[in-house]
Order: C-alpha cells, then sequence, then structure tokens
C-alpha cells in the first residue's frame, strides 16, 4: 500500500524525529567538518589568506591556479597562468617559485607561514628534517613548479598535510591532482 507523499516525506522513526531532520542535521554537521579536516577554509580564512599571499606572492591570484599533488615520495606544488599568453605573471610566477625553492631546501619554510600561520600543519616536522627532503624548482611554459621529494614516511606525511593546509586556505584558487 502506498503512502500518502506527506506520510513519505515525513515518515518519523520510533522516537519521532522526522527523517528530514536528521538529514538536515547531517549535511550541516558535514559542512562544519569540512573545514575542520582541512577540506576548505571558511570564506573569511580565505580572503585573509588571500590578503597576506598578496604581500608575499608577486603574482595575481585571479590570473593564477596553486595545484599541489601528492605523490608517493612526496609532492609536486606547482603554480599555472590561468591565460598562457600572459608572460607577465608566468615570470612572477617564475621568479617567486625560484626564490622559494631555494628558501626551502635551506628549510626557510617562513613565507607559507606567514601566508598560512606559525601552526601550519605538518610544517614543523618539515623544518625539523629539511635534511631529507629533495627540493627540486622547474620552469614551465605557464608557470613553475617545486617538486618535493624524500624516503622518509613522516616526511613524506607532512608534505601531504602542508599541501592539504595550503589548498584549503586558497580555495578556489587551488586544485588537488
Amino acid at each position: 500500500m502506498r503512502m500518502p507523499m506527506d506520510e513519505r516525506f515525513w515518515h518519523k522513526d520510533n522516537n519521532s524525529t522526522p527523517i528530514m531532520v536528521i538529514i538536515v542535521l547531517a549535511v550541516i554537521t558535514m559542512l562544519g567538518l569540512l573545514d575542520s579536516i582541512g577540506l576548505c577554509a571558511s570564506p573569511s580564512r580565505q580572503e585573509e589568506v588571500a590578503t597576506k599571499g598578496a604581500k608575499i606572492m608577486p603574482f595575481d591570484l585571479e590570473q593564477t591556479m596553486h595545484h599541489f599533488q601528492p605523490i608517493e615520495n612526496g609532492g609536486l606544488q606547482t603554480v599555472t597562468v590561468k591565460d598562457p599568453s600572459n608572460s607577465t605573471q608566468i615570470a612572477l610566477i617564475q621568479a617567486h617559485l625560484k626564490e622559494e625553492a631555494e628558501k626551502f631546501h635551506r628549510g626557510d619554510f617562513s613565507d607559507p607561514a606567514k601566508i598560512h600561520g606559525e601552526n601550519m600543519p605538518g610544517l614543523a616536522v618539515l623544518h625539523a628534517g629539511t635534511q631529507h627532503i629533495d627540493v627540486q624548482y622547474t620552469a614551465l611554459p605557464n608557470g613553475a613548479q617545486i617538486r618535493y621529494g624524500t624516503k622518509d614516511p613522516a616526511l613524506v606525511m607532512a608534505l601531504h598535510q602542508w599541501f592539504a593546509a595550503q589548498r584549503a586556505d586558497h580555495g578556489h584558487h587551488a586544485v588537488q591532482h
């Protein structure tokens, strides 16, 4: 026998709680958890990061895209232009990532810390294990890339956490591959 639409929609369990209320609460909870587990930062956090980032990164976030790709032994951090003919932004990306790669090789993670905070996930472990991380800069036709590699599983995990924090903070300016 078929239930009327209103009974199917608001079917109650033994505790008299409508199923839709449970679903709505679950969705609200999941949205809150997305921020707390690092899948996305709040809009205000993303705005704060963009403002701080503009003081450190010379390229325009609206004209570029950050790519964070965790790999088995570390990760690839790439910044590319949205318009491949934008040679000004390409030059700015390449100069910045080359400088950052040199700093990271020396264990200097101060620029990301200025943007994302001193307590970024993975940052303390990366700083302590710098001598075990291979950092390689590569210029690309549409931007630049930094490859981080290590044989230390704790450092690989720290790199992945560090990438996830940056990806979450940069919001629509970043993607994972």
